[in-house]
């Protein structure tokens, strides 16, 4: 998947609005290119609690709740718009959202690194399972 819904706090109450995503590797980081001007934004600014769920795309199966689902709780950090995990992580978005190049000429736009503190894990109904962050990273390919 490369959409996700990113929920955060926005003066006390749920907020949730859809992202683009980028996993990093070993699942022990998610990342998010976002414009200051976003509620999103502004709430990881004033509380770095926040969770990601990411859903396997609707196919029109008869039980949509037998998709696989994972929502990601952590804290989110900004991350500086220079140097070379910033020049890493450009390519890297560019390779998954090629359309997203422009935004890389706005000065609003940055990098938020979602570290994890904990995993829900839903493959499908009943079969759930809690995971730590080193758990989810075990989860990983590399």
């Amino acid at each position: 998947a490369r959409i996700a819904h990113l929920a955060t706090l926005r003066q006390g109450a749920p907020m949730a609005s859809m992202t683009l995503f980028l996993p990093a590797p070993d699942l022990r980081a998610f990342h998010v290119h976002v414009s200051r001007l976003a509620w999103h934004t502004q709430d990881m600014a004033a509380d770095p609690r926040v969770a990601l769920s990411i859903a396997q795309t609707d196919d029109g199966r008869a039980d949509p709740f037998t998709h696989m689902r994972v929502t990601v709780r952590g804290e989110a950090v900004q991350l500086p718009n220079a140097g070379t995990e910033f020049d890493a992580l450009k390519i890297s978005w560019l390779a998954r959202f090629p359309e997203q190049a422009i935004n890389f000429e706005l000065a609003d736009f940055s990098f938020w690194r979602i570290a994890p503190r904990d995993a829900r894990f839903v493959a499908g109904f009943g079969r759930i399972h809690n995971l730590s962050a080193t758990e989810l990273a075990a989860c990983s390919s590399s």
